[in-house]
């Protein structure tokens, strides 16, 4: 019942994060549940969908673009960068203190998630942003997806939107591929610490790529609105649950 539980919850994660985002709100408390450790669990679950946004990647790859006044090969080292200091500081972070952070981070990623799409062009129309701070952004949001990465898409479709990108399949495309080399890179780090639980991990990379890869060629026949509304009610369903406990 557990490895059938995480093998629905990696599906399930590739197949929304290759459409809205939010797939860790399954995988995370997926693994919590079947009684891996906070921290072990989030490192597994960034091994464990990495390989998923790649398999979206690969599908978007016609739609992949350069950001105005950025080159990507900069936002590509950037989010590298990273996503290694995000995972060195997750492994230095206590377990009681991640156990105890892990609920307001929960909160934070649902909030982004909810709240992204209108609040960006809200700040958009408000700041003058210069297009070469968006490296500076994508260096901050690529630490927080290699700390923790709940709605990492979400957030730096928000960033992106400040900064004027306004092309939704340029951003999807360049979403999956920079959000899997930021947890590239982290994964790195968590295989050398020995921090990732193997035996689950491992099946559900499988079906996280599954669901990754069919969640890319299903994007353009679902309505992306829905499979925000299962996201949100989710990550409301995790947060609360995670602040029970």
């Amino acid at each position: 019942m557990e490895y059938l539980i995480l093998i629905v919850a990696a599906f399930l994660a590739g197949l929304m994060n290759a459409i809205a985002g939010g797939g860790s709100f399954f995988v995370f408390p997926a693994l919590v549940f079947t009684g891996v450790p906070p921290i072990n669990a989030n490192a597994s679950t960034t091994v464990a969908l990495f390989p998923s946004a790649f398999a979206s990647a690969w599908s978007y790859r016609h739609d992949l673009r350069e950001f105005p006044g950025v080159r990507f090969p900069s936002m590509w080292v950037v989010s590298i960068a990273g996503g290694i200091t995000g995972a060195a500081m997750l492994l230095m972070t206590s377990e009681d203190f991640f156990d105890a952070v892990i609920p307001w981070l929960l909160l934070a990623s649902t909030l982004a998630f909810a709240a992204g799409p209108r609040l960006a062009p809200l700040l958009h129309r408000n700041a003058g942003f210069q297009p070469g701070s968006l490296l500076v952004a994508q260096f901050l949001v690529s630490v927080y997806g290699g700390y923790f990465g709940g709605a990492v898409g979400l957030v730096m479709f928000a960033v992106w939107s400040l900064f004027g990108v306004s092309d939704l399949r340029m951003m999807n495309a360049n979403r999956t591929l920079l959000g899997g080399s930021m947890n590239a890179a982290a994964v790195v780090l968590f295989v050398i610490t020995g921090t990732v639980f193997w035996t689950k991990t491992v099946i559900m990379v499988v079906f996280g790529v599954a669901g990754g890869y069919l969640g890319a060629k299903l994007v353009l026949r679902m309505n992306p609105a829905v499979a925000r509304v299962v996201v949100i009610a989710v990550g409301i369903g995790v947060t609360a649950a995670f602040f029970l406990r």
